[in-house]
């Protein structure tokens, strides 16, 4: 009897790839945490190793291929990194949907159950839907303090969406994945970056940078969309009491506490700029309703965009602020 023990409490060990360094918010405050509240509610039956900053090989944009394919079991990252890919994400980064992270990736959970499951996202198991909080831009030279200063500069941006908005306003959206910030602002590459306060202290960006400009109000500018997601083969093997513990430390209240945490953590990032002495310029009250009003092109194009593939643009885009209005109450 004691040799079929371990048969019988059948152990399973999953690897998940991220692109950032473990002491980053993300890892170190979420995915990490998670990782081990996995393997607490399993009684070590479920071993999850987190491996960081891409140390299993392969670039950022490869991750969503890397869950499919079976080469890693679970994977954090943007779908925005594979345009086109998942459109009905798209519409959280539109330009002023968020209110905060924390009601905002709740209303994302939400809508994922309801819109993308089986649609954008069929074929994956999905443990955690969420976004960043307000969305910063950070640029070397002068600072921003209107659309006009937005001008010529070379911008990295996330995501399509964000790219989008970017070119609206009048810079040079150029894609990147957040890893090659540091050398790509360092070599002058890029003028700047759209980031969140919360990520820019584990890349050192308030030191490659000397100005930043965020957006106080209601709604902010932009934000990026992330997910936690899971190979379904690999899901599918696992005993089904154990498929419940994972899902049970997934899902809804995971992704509204992740994008908690990662708004929290933007004081910090915010803290290391202001104490080097970084500029930072605030755009809000009537100045914020120019922001906006200079975007809503953005959005008009990405309903025509949305229902030239059968996606209803303007519905999803309705559904979406109403999930978010109601979560944010």
């Amino acid at each position: 009897m004691a040799g079929t023990m371990p048969a019988l409490a059948q152990e399973i060990t999953l690897r998940m790839h991220q692109f950032l360094p473990p002491q980053a918010t993300v890892p170190a405050q979420i995915l990490i945490p998670w990782a081990e509240a996995v393997g607490e509610a399993s009684n070590g039956r479920i071993k999850v190793e987190v491996y960081s900053a891409m140390a299993l090989g392969g670039t950022p944009p490869q991750l969503i291929d890397q869950v499919a394919d079976g080469v890693v079991d679970i994977a954090w990252t943007l779908p925005g990194y594979t345009p086109g890919r998942f459109p009905r994400v798209e519409v959280f980064e539109l330009p002023f949907m968020m209110t905060n992270a924390e009601a905002t990736s709740r209303a994302y959970w939400e809508m994922y159950e309801s819109d993308m499951a089986d649609t954008d996202f069929a074929g994956f198991h999905m443990l955690g839907a969420w976004v960043h909080g307000p969305g910063v831009i950070h640029v070397k030279g002068d600072p921003i303090e209107s659309i006009d200063d937005m001008d010529g500069l070379k911008l990295r941006g996330p995501t399509r969406v964000i790219n989008n908005l970017l070119g609206e306003l009048g810079a040079t959206p150029i894609g990147m994945p957040v890893p090659a910030l540091p050398e790509n602002l360092a070599k002058g590459v890029i003028d700047g970056t759209a980031i969140p306060w919360e990520v820019t202290k584990a890349l050192k960006i308030a030191e490659l940078t000397d100005t930043s400009t965020e957006f106080v109000g209601e709604r902010t500018l932009y934000t990026a969309a992330f997910v936690l997601i899971m190979n379904q083969d690999a899901y599918e093997a696992m005993p089904a009491d154990l498929q419940d513990i994972l899902d049970s430390v997934s899902g809804a209240d995971f992704s509204a506490n992740a994008g908690k945490v990662m708004q929290a953590a933007d004081a910090a990032g915010r803290a290391v700029a202001a104490d080097r002495g970084n500029t930072i310029i605030t755009i809000e009250g009537d100045d914020l309703a120019t922001w906006e009003a200079a975007a809503q092109p953005v959005i008009s194009r990405w309903i025509t965009e949305m229902d030239s593939k059968g996606i209803d643009g303007q519905d999803l885009l309705a559904r979406a602020r109403d999930l978010i209005a109601k979560n944010s109450i």
